[in-house]
């Protein structure tokens, strides 16, 4: 089955309309009565996959941070003793 709507009606009910498309219908999306786009399911295997690292801020262009990395600064540190009175 195929819907279609135009402009203002579709950025009303854009949730209901996706929500349709998802369960097999067509959705149209007309302006000045002319079909302009189409309201469609993306595929499974076109969604992008969960990437495995992380990636931080400023340094993200670098490439992913490896948890062995990012646990060098997270941990505790080994030298550091809280009973010591002369922190500096």
């Amino acid at each position: 089955m195929s819907v279609q709507v135009n402009m203002a009606e579709a950025k009303a009910r854009l949730s209901e309309l996706v929500s349709r498309a998802e369960a097999g219908e067509t959705v149209i999306i007309a302006r000045a009565g002319r079909p302009a786009a189409e309201i469609r399911v993306v595929s499974h295997q076109a969604r992008r996959p969960i990437r495995p690292h992380r990636r931080i801020g400023a340094l993200a262009h670098l490439g992913p941070v490896s948890d062995e990395f990012l646990n060098m600064f997270l941990g505790p540190d080994p030298a550091f003793d809280p009973d010591k009175k002369d922190l500096f």
